[in-house]
């Protein structure tokens, strides 16, 4: 039985305002595009109190290779910062549970987000690494979706 600690912060700039940046994590459709798997299951009920859940297979296997995601929010400033703690089941064994911290700021051209996760890794189930490789694909995701998207009224830098 071990515990592993590591805490990692992630930057990126992203070419939108703040307020469509946050409105991405915030929307149910748009954080679906970019959070889930074309064949996950997403529920987002974004507000203080509030949880978010992300299920996908892992590798097309059954129940036991089920990655289950469940968040819940403590903190939303709107387009300033989400404040969220996190669990992460592979089928019914607990791997991670972590506090995030992400924050928008405005900047030259549109957004910088700032995400910083302290976890706590149960029984190697889950390595930091991996971690922090899988929300920097999310993160890539984000701004692909943001790009994909940049026609919206949202669009206009403040």
């Amino acid at each position: 039985m071990t515990v592993t600690h590591a805490t990692f912060t992630l930057e990126r700039t992203y070419q939108a305002a703040p307020a469509k940046v946050f409105a991405a994590w915030a929307d149910p459709a748009t954080k679906a595009r970019w959070f889930s798997t074309p064949t996950g299951q997403h529920e987002l009920d974004f507000r203080i109190g509030g949880r978010e859940v992300n299920r996908a297979s892992h590798d097309g296997g059954g129940d036991d290779q089920m990655l289950t995601f469940e968040s819940w929010y403590h903190d939303i400033v709107t387009d300033r910062r989400i404040v969220y703690t996190s669990t992460l089941h592979g089928g019914a064994e607990l791997a991670t549970v972590s506090l995030t911290t992400v924050e928008f700021v405005p900047a030259e051209g549109g957004t910088l987000l700032t995400l910083t996760e302290q976890g706590t890794f149960l029984d190697g189930r889950e390595d930091p690494s991996w971690r922090r490789q899988g929300t920097s694909d999310w993160l890539d995701a984000l701004g692909a979706d943001l790009r994909a998207n940049k026609d919206t009224a949202e669009d206009t830098l403040s």
